[in-house]
């Protein structure tokens, strides 16, 4: 068993940036795959970005290539999305989720976190 926190939401201006934390319960973390998606309102969640047990390599939707880097501390049971030069379209809830296969498909991950608002006000 996985348990996942999210933290590290918040209300951002465009051009600004957020750090989100995923802090993991359980011994066996570091065998997990790990995922960032998102979903705003009125649409289906989508893949963000996903980094495998090893800490790399690393996926990312194009919507934010080049903008968003995840990375992970497996000492520390906690995986990060630094998010730079945000847009009002990054708007949406954050969840990280933790899989043994990982990849962008949310139906690969076995273990979801409640969540975090990012707002970002153009």
């Amino acid at each position: 068993q996985v348990q996942l926190v999210e933290s590290g939401g918040g209300l951002v201006q465009a051009g600004g940036s957020l750090r989100l934390s995923c802090a993991a319960s359980g011994r066996t973390f570091s065998m997990y795959s790990m995922g960032w998606f998102r979903q705003a309102p009125g649409k289906e969640r989508e893949f963000v970005a996903a980094i495998r047990w090893s800490g790399g390599p690393t996926s990312y939707a194009d919507s934010v290539k080049g903008r968003f880097t995840i990375s992970r501390d497996n000492a520390k049971n906690t995986v990060y999305l630094q998010m730079n030069s945000l847009k009002p379209e990054d708007t949406a809830v954050y969840y990280c989720a933790a899989g043994k296969d990982g990849g962008s498909s949310w139906a690969r991950y076995d273990y979801w976190g409640q969540g975090t608002q990012v707002t970002v006000s153009s």
